[in-house]
């Protein structure tokens, strides 16, 4: 959390309290680092600009499904960062960001015919098909436009890694992809139509990596694929590498670094004179903001057992409940007094909406503020109002100044969103 540090024993985003903001934007509350943004895509940058000669002029495009807030796009827009996308809504905010087409890699199992249209329409650098039947209706749609978009065929390595297996995309029975056989295929027959434009090869197998052994494993198949490709003539000239490596929340395994993972996928792509495409998003924002949250009450029951019960909710951040995930909780003035365990819990009516068991807390009482790290990414992209609950709102820091970049909606507007049916 390379940009949240306490100063005179409060916890700050940069040079900003988090008390400050407790008090001005009220909780939940999440809060980005701009700092901490831009240093983590500084990072990859010079780790792919390093070794230009192996991965060409390399693209660096933020899964926006990661964290799709128009200021954090337009934060990394203004580093030239690209866009992985995976709907018309995401390719819409990335352009709304102020990253241009010809940076935007459409993705996804499912798109429409009208996304697809859409997506030759404003001209994005490519579109990734996952299925021979979303070939034939991109050559369909294609037809009709008058267009031959560049595609790249995305192949199912049978190769599935990550934290978790609802985040593992690339094993046999996983939905994303075609197999090798079937890639090849593809790819042949995207060659001989005069709607489409395929350009190469592209993988994603998983989420929370922290090995590189099987992204390595992966990248591997591209490149025999692609030498195959080459030797039945077809030409290749980019290969869409994915995302997934691993991001260093507190509790988990510490993943390789982004300098080493770029050093490897440098080398197995070594010869072969492709363009590069890397597609972060939680190496990239994850560890740029936090969940700020206060507690509302402690329970203590007679058996012993303590609940902190915070104003957060499943709602505001799924990911525990969803995938198991830890993520530390940091007390924003933290009292002096021995640790002891609690559960950390919600107000949301679910026992799933538990944060955490057993976790060894510092002393808190009511109305002390926490927060939850590593919630930059999958956080507030993921919130809803469950409960009818307020939609958390989302601010961004940048050195001493702070904007709210997603405001809390009031409870008049949340109800005022929904008419009554005409016959009541």
């Amino acid at each position: 959390m390379h940009h949240f540090e306490p100063k005179d024993g409060v916890l700050h985003a940069e040079g900003v309290s988090l008390e400050t903001l407790a008090d001005e934007v009220g909780t939940p509350v999440y809060v980005y680092s701009t700092a901490t943004l831009k240093r983590h895509y500084g990072l990859l940058r010079a780790a792919a600009d390093a070794h230009r000669d192996a991965l060409g002029e390399a693209l660096i495009a933020f899964a926006v499904k990661a964290n799709s807030n128009l200021s954090v796009l337009a934060t990394l827009a203004r580093m030239g960062s690209g866009a992985d996308t995976v709907s018309e809504g995401e390719i819409r905010r990335a352009l709304a960001a102020g990253i241009p087409a010809e940076r935007i890699i459409f993705s996804g199992v499912g798109k429409t015919d009208v996304e697809l249209a859409f997506a030759i329409a404003v001209g994005v650098r490519q579109i990734n098909i996952e299925s021979g039947a979303e070939l034939d209706r991109l050559i369909q749609v294609a037809a009709l436009l008058d267009a031959s978009p560049a595609v790249a065929v995305r192949v199912n390595p049978n190769i599935g890694a990550g934290g978790h297996a609802k985040i593992t995309t690339g094993g046999k029975g996983d939905k994303f992809g075609v197999p090798v056989d079937e890639a090849l295929e593809l790819y042949a027959r995207a060659s001989a139509s005069p709607h489409v434009t395929p350009v190469g090869l592209a993988c994603h197998i998983g989420s929370q990596i922290t090995d590189l052994a099987p992204l390595e494993a992966a990248f591997r198949v591209l490149a025999e694929m692609t030498l195959t490709l080459r030797g039945q003539g077809c030409a290749v000239t980019r290969l869409d590498l994915g995302g997934g490596l691993g991001v260093p929340y507190a509790g988990g395994a510490a993943p390789p670094s982004p300098a080493d993972y770029v050093a490897m996928a440098a080398r197995v792509l070594a010869g072969l004179e492709v363009e590069a495409a890397f597609e972060p998003g939680r190496l990239l924002a994850a560890n740029a903001g936090v969940l700020l949250s206060q507690v509302i009450q402690v329970t203590e029951r007679s058996d012993g057992r303590r609940f902190l019960v915070l104003d957060a909710a499943m709602n505001d951040l799924m990911r525990p409940a969803l995938y198991d995930a830890f993520h530390d909780i940091v007390p924003v003035r933290p009292r002096s007094g021995a640790r002891r365990p609690h559960d950390v819990v919600g107000p949301v009516c679910e026992t799933g909406d538990t944060f955490a068991r057993d976790r060894d807390l510092p002393v808190l009482e009511a109305e002390d503020l926490v927060v939850f790290t590593g919630a930059g990414a999958y956080g507030a992209v993921m919130a809803s109002e469950y409960n009818s609950r307020p939609l958390v709102p989302e601010v961004l820091v940048d050195g001493d100044r702070w904007a709210v970049i997603r405001p809390r909606p009031t409870y008049e507007e949340m109800l005022d969103r929904e008419p009554f049916a005409d016959w009541l």
